[in-house]
């Protein structure tokens, strides 16, 4: 088991090794959260805590940086092509995006690679929904719960039940989290096989379906104009190539500094808020209950799509 690392509190700028690598980091006292006065090394020494459980679930996938570098409630750019100069254990995913558009995106393997990324100033991280080595057939399809004007997250939870059971009636396994800002993330673990039309495809079907069967509560309509109020979007269009979704055990640019937290079935039905789980409490949790979402990381009871697409 590697050692817990401790980042450095009264200093700005340090060179941390990392299970033999050498990492620079920067602005270490820079407020990130002022409301709460946590730094920026402060949500170092968070990712630092949780990596053992969040390493896996990025392991071999490109990686959509979103820096903050003014903190939380600063603007914020997004980043896909991995910055040079850049240490050379630095693994990178290149992906065509046609015309002679190829990103090489950076890949976050290890404790090292995960500080490197969070010191650029990203606060939630943004991983591709298939692993390099075939960009283009995920292992996972995954519904975006959101609460649209109007819509309490209570509502959301509440659709986050409905899908929950529109699943288990189809056999297919699954796990949710918080998205850490304003609703749920809910996926199922799939055989890979399918190409990324046909994931979408599957999803927006079902999504389309449970709007029909609860259209006081559920939307599939992506038009924000065309949204009726009130309704919690099951967004499958999250799945459509090229988009990606906050990653599990990710802070969010929220004044509570909250984190996209995966929780039990159980708790979902108990009732549970976006601030109940923050940097603060959750590698207390992760340390109680392990990592809630490992089903979304086995080989045992994946789903096969095959037979719906």
């Amino acid at each position: 088991m590697p050692r817990p690392l401790t980042i450095p509190r009264d200093q700005d700028n340090v060179v941390l090794t990392v299970d033999g690598k050498d990492v620079r980091m920067t602005n270490l006292r820079k407020i990130f959260w002022a409301e709460l006065g946590l730094t920026k090394g402060d949500l170092l020494q968070y990712y630092a805590k949780v990596a053992g459980v969040l390493l896996p679930h990025l392991r071999d996938r490109a990686m959509v940086m979103k820096r903050y570098p003014h903190g939380a409630a600063g603007e914020f750019f997004f980043m896909k092509r991995a910055p040079t100069p850049r240490p050379a254990w630095i693994e990178t995913c290149r992906i065509d995006h046609g015309n002679g558009n190829v990103i090489d995106f950076p890949m976050v393997q290890d404790r090292a690679a995960l500080l490197w990324v969070i010191n650029l100033g990203c606060i939630d991280l943004n991983q591709w929904y298939a692993t390099c080595d075939d960009v283009d057939r995920p292992d996972y399809v995954h519904f975006d719960l959101d609460p649209g004007a109007g819509a309490t997250f209570n509502r959301a939870l509440e659709t986050a039940r409905i899908v929950h059971d529109a699943l288990d009636t189809l056999k297919m396994p699954s796990v949710v989290k918080t998205t850490g800002s304003k609703g749920l993330h809910v996926y199922v673990p799939i055989v890979r096989g399918p190409g990324q039309k046909q994931v979408w495809t599957f999803a927006k079907a079902l999504a389309q379906e449970l709007a029909t069967r609860h259209p006081g509560l559920i939307t599939a309509e992506y038009r924000v104009a065309k949204r009726p109020r009130g309704r919690v979007l099951v967004d499958y269009n999250q799945n459509r190539w090229g988009s990606t979704l906050a990653s599990v055990y990710s802070p969010r640019p929220r004044p509570e500094a909250t984190v996209s937290t995966p929780v039990a079935w159980k708790e979902v039905d108990e009732g549970i808020r976006i601030e109940d789980f923050t940097v603060m409490n959750v590698p207390a949790r992760v340390a109680q209950l392990g990592d809630l979402w490992k089903p979304l990381l086995s080989a045992r009871g994946r789903f096969n799509l095959s037979q719906y697409v």
